[in-house]
């Protein structure tokens, strides 16, 4: 017999259950492995799931945020476009202009007045990069650049006369090296058109805003078209912008999701990424937010490490006590193994008593341990899922899940109930003055004094940024402004800032989610506009628009929309 089966045959002998000692090793080790890697794989299942749910709340947060910003900057360019088109100064020295080119004469004033006026606006507006005064006929009456700088969008000229702007697409400008595009709105007297005033905007602020947002070390905000070319990047270098693109494939993914959750994907730069996206409403743009893919999973690589370890030890100790303990280890196992297939199965609320001391006392009161790890991470987890982590507040998903549940209970009680849309004053300002730090402190004081105002039975979230919703069940439009108003007292009396308040009430101003919370923003839109600092209540009747002049400019915005809210 030759050494290599002799090997093989004492291999064999090793492996046969012929003794109690290796039949209870056997059990012990398989009953001890088999429940935990179920228990592992459970929580590696239910711990990255949540985290990716987690992550994908952030990253919607982000994108939403984005695309607010960016159609807030695109409507306040229109509208601004429009007040410049509609000055007296304007139309008062283009008819001048025309009148004398009827002639064949050159009016020179008229012609001074216009480039100053057009000179001043992009002095004083960044976004802007020259601006021209067009008359019917397409000629150039007045502009703050040459003719030939100026890209007009397709058949501007038949547009112009039936729509309130014309936008043309986005573009490189090579002479400056940075994405343009130009908007062209017209310049009408009692409806009569008198021409237009076309303007080359850049997305500086577009630019600004999302680089403050960009999420986690590795996150990447970033603004694309349908077709996947970016616009605007946190990211990359001016020069190429309008050159990368996403995938087709991952854009068209993308823009199928609409913000409803996240996709993994290769970014254009080859990262392996997560990310989100939020269309803007109003061009066929839309805002993206990632990070990738080994910073947004790492704590689950931890706890897979982790986890490796104590089941490590565990299998060791087990090994151990299997050959000392023969008979003491029957029962006690008897009672792990329940255990562990009580935690296989999902339920968690596990604790195991300890009836001996030694290893075998040890390991039960390890395994309780693992399990009440496994429990505080599912506590943990589900809270930080409905909660904002800067004001202890919930957060916006838990907020609309609540509203609508008050909706119903409202409907089958036919009680009303009224929620308040706040909004801390100037705070924009507060933030470029003192710091982001110093605003974050403001919002995490603002959670403590909601809570303080309102009664156990009321509710309070964070709706984004720094606008929160509180909720009043069982309370009408009248008692929920004493409310608001001790919430507006008692925040100016504790943070020396002040708040606006809208408040709706249901089923008055609204009978669904959207429109109740857009009927107390309109509310708040009011208040902004009467001078901050007050309370004012829904006017608008369900079904009609909370704002008719949203469109026109963004709430909490001077008319320019220069200031903060």
């Amino acid at each position: 017999m030759g050494s290599w089966e002799r090997h093989a045959e004492h291999v064999l002998r090793a492996f046969r259950l012929d003794s109690i000692k290796r039949r209870i090793l056997v059990f012990a080790l398989l009953a001890t492995l088999i429940p935990s890697l179920t228990t592992t794989w459970i929580s590696y299942v239910h711990n990255r799931r949540a985290l990716a749910e987690k992550i994908t709340a952030e990253l919607q947060n982000i994108s939403r945020h984005g695309a607010r910003v960016t159609d807030l900057w695109l409507k306040e360019r229109f509208y601004e476009l429009r007040v410049f088109a509609g000055s007296f100064v304007v139309r008062e020295n283009l008819d001048r202009t025309v009148r004398a080119q009827q002639r064949g004469r050159v009016d020179a004033e008229a012609a001074r007045r216009l480039d100053d006026y057009l000179t001043s606006v992009r002095d004083r507006a960044r976004d802007y990069e020259n601006l021209s005064i067009l008359t019917t006929d397409g000629a150039v009456a007045a502009s703050t650049a040459l003719p030939e700088e100026l890209e007009l969008p397709d058949e501007w000229l038949s547009r112009v006369a039936v729509e309130e702007e014309v936008r043309g697409q986005v573009y490189w400008d090579d002479a400056r090296e940075q994405v343009a595009m130009t908007i062209v709105v017209p310049i009408a007297d009692g409806g009569v058109l008198r021409g237009a005033l076309a303007a080359k905007v850049t997305f500086h602020a577009i630019d600004a805003a999302l680089r403050e947002v960009v999420p986690g070390a590795s996150g990447h905000v970033y603004l694309i078209r349908r077709d996947g070319t970016i616009l605007v990047s946190s990211r990359l270098v001016p020069a190429g912008l309008m050159r990368t693109r996403l995938a087709p494939s991952t854009a068209r993914a993308l823009f199928a999701m609409r913000g409803d959750g996240s996709l993994e994907y290769v970014d254009p730069l080859g990262n392996e990424v997560v990310g989100t996206l939020d269309p803007v409403p109003q061009p066929d743009w839309a805002v993206v937010a990632e990070i990738t893919s080994d910073e947004a999973f790492v704590q689950i690589a931890e706890l897979r490490n982790q986890t490796i370890l104590v089941v490590s030890a565990l299998l060791l100790s087990i090994g151990l006590l299997a050959y000392v303990l023969v008979l003491l280890i029957v029962r006690p196992l008897d009672r792990l193994t329940a255990g562990a297939a009580q935690v296989a199965g999902g339920d968690l609320e596990v604790d195991l008593p300890v009836f001996t001391g030694g290893e075998l006392g040890y390991m039960t009161q390890v395994f309780n341990a693992m399990v009440g790890r496994l429990r505080s991470g599912r506590e943990e987890l589900e809270k930080l899922s409905v909660t904002d982590g800067l004001t202890g507040l919930f957060n916006r998903n838990h907020l609309m899940v609540t509203v609508a549940m008050e909706i119903a209970r409202a409907g089958r009680d036919g009680e009303p109930f009224t929620v308040l849309m706040i909004d801390l004053d100037h705070f924009k300002e507060y933030n470029d003055t003192h710091g982001h730090l110093a605003g974050d402190e403001i919002l995490a004081k603002a959670g403590l004094v909601f809570a303080d105002c309102i009664r156990e039975v009321d509710y309070a979230a964070r709706y984004g940024g720094e606008e929160f919703l509180v909720m009043l069940p069982q309370t009408g439009l009248t008692g929920a402004r004493e409310v608001a108003e001790r919430i507006r007292t008692h925040f100016a009396d504790a943070v020396g800032l002040t708040l606006s308040i809208g408040m709706a009430e249901h089923p008055r101003h609204g009978d669904a989610t959207e429109s109740l919370i857009a009927a107390a923003d309109a509310a708040l839109y009011q208040a902004k506009r009467r001078g901050r600092n007050r309370v004012v209540g829904a006017s608008a009747a369900p079904g009609q628009s909370a704002s008719p002049t949203r469109g026109k400019a963004a709430r909490g915005k001077s008319p320019k929309g220069r200031k903060g809210s």
